[in-house]
């Protein structure tokens, strides 16, 4: 079973928006910058995030992304579910041809997994991790990275005195 790569990025892009809500829009480059995903492919995300209405955009100068509802109401499934993506724990996608064209002994168990992981992404929102310490402190740490990756770029290098 595995959740893929669109959908951990989905909701990792999603948290970052959420961390930073009421700061205004939120641009794909901070995102792209904080989380180490590349632009392009926030660009893609977000292009269906915004379809299921997650997320607004915010055009001009300034702008970026919102969360079109309250994190409350934005549940990790649903961030999953709409960059189309699905957590199957099932060798077969549940088209229940895994054996030679036939379901196998442990389909449905592997089905009624792949439900409970759904139940459980259901029952998370995105104001639920937001207030985790850890999601904090990691959280903080980027912020700061982000900081001084920024100090040290706008530090003018200073030339050293030249005796006449």
């Amino acid at each position: 079973m595995r959740l893929t790569t669109k959908g951990r990025y989905a909701v990792t892009a999603m948290l970052d928006l959420a961390l930073h809500d009421g700061k205004g829009p939120i641009s794909l480059a901070d995102i792209s910058e904080r989380q180490g995903i590349s632009l392009s492919y926030l660009e893609q995300l977000f292009a269906k995030l915004r379809r299921n209405e997650l997320v607004r955009s915010v055009r001009g100068p300034g702008g970026g992304y919102q969360l079109k509802r309250e994190q409350a109401s934005i549940k990790v499934a649903e961030v999953i579910d709409a960059v189309n993506e699905s957590v199957d724990a099932t060798g077969c996608q549940h088209s229940g041809n895994c054996q030679g064209g036939e379901v196998c002994l442990t389909h449905h168990l592997w089905c009624d997994l792949s439900e409970q992981i759904h139940s459980f992404l259901s029952s998370i929102s995105l104001a639920d991790l937001v207030e985790r310490r850890d999601v904090q402190e990691v959280a903080g740490r980027q912020q700061r990275q982000v900081e001084q990756l920024i100090a040290s770029s706008t530090e003018q290098p200073v030339s050293p005195k030249v005796a006449v």
